[in-house]
């Protein structure tokens, strides 16, 4: 075979520093062909995951009040009405994957400056908290009403940790987020039951087991899975309490 027939030929010889124009529109085609197939694999598969939500830290809308700090049976900070706007009730978490039950032992039922970064959600908002200083005074003429009963649910959705759940990462659910979601509910925060159906306009509750004490290592078998189970939904101010009864807790998928 000749120099010219090898050159012409439609394969690559190294040594002759040339490639046959063949086999550069065959390897341009196969590379927008591999590429395209990468984007659209990508796609798909980003496709099936959770929306990690729009959620994080308000760094610049720092939170200020006074309020009482209470135990139902998590931390929570009430604060009064003022004028227009009615009382909340604020889910609380410390630094980090901590809760704040030493500075809720400590300053229970007593009027405190509360000072901290607002994690927010859609309409769950958790504070982290910075400083608690208890007052000299009491709040004057504020007395937190009790939790208004709303009967008995059965609700299907997701165990999270609230904090994360509410920005402090994303995804804040799934099974990419259980080993966290656990260390938070370990350290203290507070389980937050993201409900797929809404009870009031809420998809979100506070969790607390079927006599209102705290939930232990029950809950952690159901953590980043899609359960049905039933329970007590009260409402705290603005903030919504289940209940739950674990005995009924079924996984659906």
């Amino acid at each position: 075979m000749s120099w010219k027939q090898t050159k012409d030929a439609p394969f690559y010889v190294g040594y002759l520093n040339a490639v046959p124009k063949q086999l550069i529109s065959f390897l341009v085609v196969f590379a927008m062909c591999f590429v395209g197939g990468l984007g659209l694999a990508a796609l798909a598969l980003s496709s099936t995951q959770n929306d990690p939500g729009n959620g994080g830290f308000q760094w610049g809308n720092r939170f200020e009040q006074t309020g009482l700090l209470e135990l139902r049976p998590y931390p929570v900070f009430r604060i009064p009405a003022d004028g227009d706007t009615p009382a909340r009730t604020y889910m609380l978490s410390g630094q980090g994957k901590r809760g704040v039950f030493n500075q809720a032992e400590t300053n229970k039922g007593n009027s405190v400056s509360l000072r901290g970064v607002p994690v927010n959600r859609g309409d769950l908002t958790m504070i982290q908290v910075g400083r608690v200083d208890a007052l000299e005074e009491q709040l004057a003429g504020f007395t937190p009403s009790e939790p208004v009963p709303l009967g008995r649910w059965k609700l299907t959705g997701e165990i999270c940790d609230g904090k994360c759940y509410a920005g402090a990462m994303r995804p804040g659910r799934g099974l990419a987020h259980k080993a966290c979601a656990d260390l938070c509910l370990t350290g203290g925060i507070p389980p937050v039951f993201v409900s797929s159906g809404p009870v009031e306009n809420r998809n979100f509750f506070l969790m607390a087991d079927k006599e209102g004490n705290l939930l232990g290592d029950e809950i952690k078998p159901l953590l980043a899975l899609f359960i049905e189970v039933e329970g007590d939904v009260e409402r705290l101010d603005d903030l919504m309490v289940f209940k739950v009864d674990l005995a009924t807790a079924r996984v659906l998928k």
